[in-house]
C-alpha cells in the first residue's frame, strides 16, 4: 500500500504546484513602485547678457559701451537709448523662458516704435 500512496502523492504534487501558481497570479496586491531617483536641484542660471541694462524707469544701469553705430538686431538696451538721443516713453522689464526680456517703447511723431530685447540684445522692432 505504501507504493500506491506514493504514486498518488507524486501525481497530486504537480496539481498542487499549478494551483498555487495560479492563485499567486490572481493576487490583486502589487508591490510598491520604486521611489523616483532623486536629482539634484539645478543651479540658477547665470544671466547670459553683458553690459549695462535699462531699468523700469528708462535709466541705464551704467554707461553705454557705444559700440553700436546703428539701430539693428543685436545691439544692447543702453545702446538703443544712446542712439535715439532721448529716454524711452516706457520700459517693461521681465523674465521669460529665454531669460531677461525687455520691451522699450518710443512715441515718435505719427508712429510708435516698440523694441524687443532678449538678454540685453535687440531681437526685433515693431513700427
Amino acid at each position: 500500500m505504501t507504493p500506491r500512496f506514493s504514486a498518488q502523492r507524486t501525481r497530486a504534487l504537480p496539481i498542487l504546484l499549478i494551483a498555487a501558481a495560479l492563485t499567486a497570479c490572481q493576487s490583486t496586491e502589487r508591490a510598491a513602485p520604486p521611489p523616483p531617483p532623486s536629482a539634484p536641484a539645478p543651479a540658477p542660471a547665470a544671466p547670459t547678457f553683458s553690459g549695462p541694462v535699462l531699468g523700469p524707469d528708462g535709466q541705464c544701469s551704467g554707461v553705454a559701451q557705444g559700440a553700436a553705430a546703428a539701430i539693428e538686431p543685436g545691439i544692447g538696451e543702453c545702446d538703443l537709448v544712446r542712439l535715439k538721443g532721448k529716454p524711452p516713453t516706457d520700459v517693461l522689464v521681465g523674465e521669460g523662458r529665454s531669460g531677461r526680456e525687455v520691451q522699450v517703447l518710443y512715441n515718435e511723431p505719427g508712429a510708435k516704435e516698440l523694441y524687443f530685447f532678449v538678454n540685453n540684445r535687440l531681437d526685433r522692432i515693431v513700427r
